[in-house]
């Protein structure tokens, strides 16, 4: 018997519509916006929790020979049944949104090569994939579809936009469209829900908070995906706008930049440190009307049981797509109705390994999920 919390989620992705940028839609195509009423209070019904499972041996390579048995799941401390588990081959629904502010026009060429892998590499031969771009309007280019050459095509003829990057209105918008696709049940799979992103990890005019976005995202099990954009390597590969040297006074040294700011080899280099990504993700979801200001990215992917790869050094963008989507065919699916445990606010997700050489092995999974405490209006029947 499936068991059905009804919930009220306060504070949805949903905003008031964004200013429109120069940048135009394709023609015929339609301007998306985040979700509207951001006051509304939402009934959301949580049925089934899906969970993306990587594991890696110690040499980094993927662990493909487990089954269900192997796995050990927990809610909040309470053990739960897996009714459903699957490795890489439940179809995939799949949001790409794509920035195209004018900070990274340098690397769309590359950008716009990356359609066939997501079509050859990622979506698999039952995929289908919508393609959305962002800078200071966040523009739905192509609506769901199982066509690679659409998708293909939609991915070439982006075009430069301005220099805003409404980052988190544009995953609000993805994960409203993933929303809608068809959902797991206890004895149906449904279709793997991905937010593909490919942006820098910079927000600049959203009215969308990460926390809200993540919140959403984890109750309607989206994972999310990242390719970090570096304005550092787009402004190393801009044809040079000035040539004559710059002098410097003596004595000075330049200041570091506010955040967006182009950034040197080094800072980039060693922007992620050492930085708990997990607490990181917990915290935003627990706070949503706080900022995540750094490492943005990172913690939606850490949240949702995805993964960022960050493409400054030696990953190419290609490189990153292909790793992404090597991973997505190659990592377990688990699913449970979620008994023992309907308390409101964090639940924590643990995902374990019974063999013999589980000590050897490295496990990412979702953290969790949040429950918002149930409007008094709200009915307790689905």
């Amino acid at each position: 018997m499936t068991i059905v919390f009804v919930l009220a989620l306060a504070g949805v992705p949903a905003h008031a519509q964004a200013p429109s940028g120069p940048l135009p839609a394709k023609p015929g195509a339609e301007v998306q916006q985040p979700p509207k009423d951001t006051q509304a209070r939402v009934k959301v019904q949580v049925a089934l929790v899906n969970t993306p499972v990587t594991v890696r041996n110690s040499r980094g390579d993927m662990v493909n020979d487990l089954e269900a048995g192997n796995f050990r799941v927990t809610d909040n401390g309470v053990v739960q049944q897996i009714s459903h588990f699957d490795l890489g081959g439940d179809p995939i629904s799949m949001v790409i949104l794509i920035e195209t502010s004018s900070r990274i026009e340098p690397l769309l060429p590359q950008v716009r090569k990356t359609g066939i892998l997501f079509t050859q590499t990622v979506m698999g031969p039952t995929g289908e994939a919508a393609v959305v771009s962002f800078n200071d309007s966040v523009d739905k280019l192509q609506d769901f579809t199982m066509n690679g050459d659409l998708i293909e095509s939609a991915t070439a003829h982006l075009g430069a936009g301005t220099s805003g990057s409404k980052l988190y209105d544009a995953m609000a918008v993805g994960v409203e469209m993933l929303s809608g696709r068809p959902q797991a049940t206890a004895d149906k799979p449904g279709r793997r829900r991905v937010l593909m992103i490919l942006s820098e990890a910079t927000d600049v005019g959203s009215e969308a908070k990460l926390g809200e976005v993540l919140r959403q995202a984890q109750l309607a099990n989206v994972t999310i995906y990242s390719v970090g954009l570096s304005t550092t390597r787009a402004e190393l590969q801009a044809k040079p706008k000035d040539t004559r040297p710059q002098i410097t006074p003596p004595g000075t040294f330049p200041m570091p930049g506010p955040p967006g700011t182009v950034q040197t080899p080094t800072s980039e280099e060693n922007r992620y440190g050492n930085i708990d990504l997990m607490a990181a993700a917990v915290w935003a979801v627990q706070h949503i009307h706080d900022q995540v200001k750094d490492h943005a990215l990172e913690v939606a992917a850490t949240a949702t049981g995805g993964a960022h790869l960050a493409t400054f050094k030696d990953r190419s963008i290609e490189k990153a797509i292909d790793e992404i989507g090597g991973e997505l065919h190659s990592q377990y699916t688990i699913s449970y109705t979620p008994t023992g445990s309907d308390a409101t606010g964090y639940h924590e997700i643990k995902v374990n390994v019974l063999r013999n050489d589980a000590k050897n092995l490295k496990v990412r999974a979702r953290p969790g999920y949040y429950l918002a405490a149930p409007d008094s209006q709200a009915s307790n029947r689905p």
